[in-house]
């Protein structure tokens, strides 16, 4: 039994890149190795490919893009799949995905520190169960690795329920109650639109400006559109021209509350990651009067909330679709490529290589388009190191990295 033991902390060297994240960045990249012969490891923390969809998203989500613009590298979309597929559908996708390429993550394996040994010359990653060691390391836990709970005063004070989105499910439990939203996202205006088929009263709080654009226009989505024309204008036409659209399907947001920023919805999108709110029928619930739009909160109460206008109302329950954000700093022993943010500090396209074998995917804010963008660049860097200390790919390599999974897997 000693043995044993000791075989399962003594430290694992792995013959390619060490991945930390079985979401879609992580299985992008093991994929286009996997597709140039490179072995690879992922470690993934929880026990299950793709956990913020799995475990962390709302039975109506569905994906805000059409599928074409949401595809990883090397497969697409089942034809029969509809133009934005639902939560299980990308599950189902993401699992075919991983079983496609033959990619087995290592799971329940909780990364709690890395950093780059110099005198070895290899990164040092050490989970709860032992110590790998690699040239390489690829970070792929994303924008989205942890709930972002703000710190609004007196929350702690409200008697009701306080609900993160990442816990939320659907409005059943909610059914007939009053409702705090905060956030007015586009998870912020799906949950308040999911929130009134079960004829609960949301009221959603709007603290800052935004853009809400049709998803679609004339059966063509809004997106595929924007995406089109830059080929031929300037942003900045584009940018006046979604506007127009967006007016004519949904009016003037502005006297809903919802004001539109003075930058243009692309431009603002590439300068800061905010997202366009796509609208998919929040919009006429807000008109009709059935989602009620509030400004910032003062102050949480113990039984509802007080608004900078000075008015006050009670609610049964909050709800906070505040977003995420990276957990990078918590684990990763490194000062100059992330932010304290633990966002790149290189924009994109250049933020996915750092130095001594670092590299990152999935913080581009450009969705899974800027992922599938980043692995393959990735996936084709590590390639060409890998090949002039490895050459072709081996059985003894296959082998090594397959052990690796058995024997973290089964000994625990």
């Amino acid at each position: 039994m000693s043995s044993c033991l000791e075989a399962e902390h003594s430290p694992i060297f792995v013959n390619g890149p060490i991945i930390v994240g079985a979401g879609p960045s992580g299985l992008s990249v093991a994929s286009c190795l996997s597709n140039r012969g490179v072995p690879s490891v992922i470690l993934e923390r929880t026990d299950c490919l793709a956990s913020l969809w799995q475990k962390r998203t709302y039975d109506r989500l569905k994906l805000h893009l059409p599928k074409h613009f949401c595809e990883l590298p090397l497969m697409k979309f089942p034809k029969n799949f509809p133009r934005y597929p639902s939560k299980q559908q990308f599950i189902s996708y993401i699992e075919s995905y991983a079983s496609r390429f033959n990619i087995k993550p290592v799971f329940n394996q909780t990364v709690e520190r890395a950093e780059f040994d110099v005198l070895s010359g290899l990164w040092k990653v050490k989970t709860q169960y032992g110590v790998y060691k690699s040239k390489w390391l690829v970070v792929a836990t994303g924008e989205n690795a942890e709930p972002v709970v703000p710190d609004i005063p007196g929350l702690k004070n409200f008697i009701g329920p306080v609900v993160h989105t990442s816990a939320y499910k659907s409005g059943l439990e909610f059914a007939n109650r009053k409702v705090l939203v905060v956030g007015c996202g586009n998870s912020g205006m799906e949950v308040c639109l999911d929130l009134c088929r079960y004829n609960a009263l949301p009221h959603m709080v709007v603290r800052n400006s935004l853009h809400v654009l049709p998803r679609d226009f004339f059966g063509l989505s809004s997106f595929g559109i924007a995406m089109t024309l830059l080929k031929w204008f300037p942003l900045k036409l584009v940018d006046n021209l979604l506007l127009l659209l967006a007016n004519s399907s949904l009016g003037n947001t502005d006297r809903l509350g919802l004001r539109r920023p003075k930058t243009g919805p692309i431009d603002l999108k590439n300068a800061t990651g905010k997202t366009p709110v796509l609208d998919v029928g929040a919009i006429s619930l807000i008109q009709s009067g059935q989602i009620t739009v509030t400004q910032a909160v003062k102050e949480i109460t113990k039984k509802g909330a007080e608004f900078v206008d000075g008015q006050e109302m009670e609610f049964k329950s909050i709800i906070l679709a505040t977003g995420y954000k990276s957990n990078v700093p918590d684990w990763l022993e490194e000062n100059s490529f992330f932010t304290k943010e633990g966002m790149p500090k290189t924009p994109f396209p250049n933020g996915w290589k750092g130095e001594n074998g670092l590299y990152v995917v999935g913080f581009t804010k450009r969705g899974l388009l800027g992922t599938a963008f980043d692995a393959v660049k990735i996936a084709e860097d590590i390639t060409d190191q890998w090949m002039k200390s490895n050459g072709p790919l081996s059985a003894s390599n296959i082998c090594s990295c397959c052990f690796i999974h058995f024997h973290f897997n089964k000994s625990k």
